[in-house]
């Protein structure tokens, strides 16, 4: 029987550890073998990173403060700060850069998710077809390309081509 203090981390799986002194929540990614300490607790995982396949994208529900470099960044007392109520799209890396995606949006690599980000959907992006469109809707004011968009309003994204989802912009439908 395997022993509950010991946890053997694949490649490309992570797990949170809260130390109960601190009260600061890690994240600890393998491959590794991590020993619990007395004072730690492993509150999630073993889980696998996330993965985004090509022309596919995820979304994410508080994400973590990041530095130029693309580190998480933490506070004063060692916690990842977190931006709380937004929301975030991530893109996978492809031969081709797609149109409009920035560069701290791309993700090369499976990366974890730290302490108190959330999964929201996982989605391949949207092909419009010739003859169609998609209907989108503002939900927050949105500046896309040289057009201001107000929240509320509703405009047509016209086909052929692939749509780049934003988090100030719902889907409603497609358009004949």
């Amino acid at each position: 029987m395997a022993d509950p203090n010991v946890f053997r981390i694949k490649p490309y799986q992570y797990i949170h550890v809260l130390n109960n002194n601190t009260l600061v929540t890690s994240v600890v990614c393998g491959p590794t073998t991590y020993t619990r300490k007395e004072h730690e607790k492993v509150v999630f995982g073993p889980e696998q990173m996330i993965n985004i396949p090509p022309r596919n994208y995820v979304q994410i529900l508080n994400p973590v403060v990041r530095n130029a470099d693309r580190s998480p960044v933490l506070d004063a007392d060692g916690n990842y700060q977190l931006r709380h109520g937004y929301q975030e799209i991530r893109f996978s890396s492809e031969n081709e850069p797609l149109p409009g995606v920035p560069k701290e949006a791309i993700f090369d690599e499976p990366f974890p998710l730290y302490p108190g980000e959330k999964v929201v959907k996982r989605n391949p992006l949207v092909v419009v077809k010739p003859d169609e469109a998609l209907l989108l809707r503002a939900i927050q004011d949105v500046t896309i390309g040289d057009n201001k968009y107000l929240a509320g309003e509703e405009w047509l994204f016209e086909g052929p081509g692939t749509y780049i989802p934003r988090v100030e912009v719902l889907e409603i439908g497609s358009v004949k």
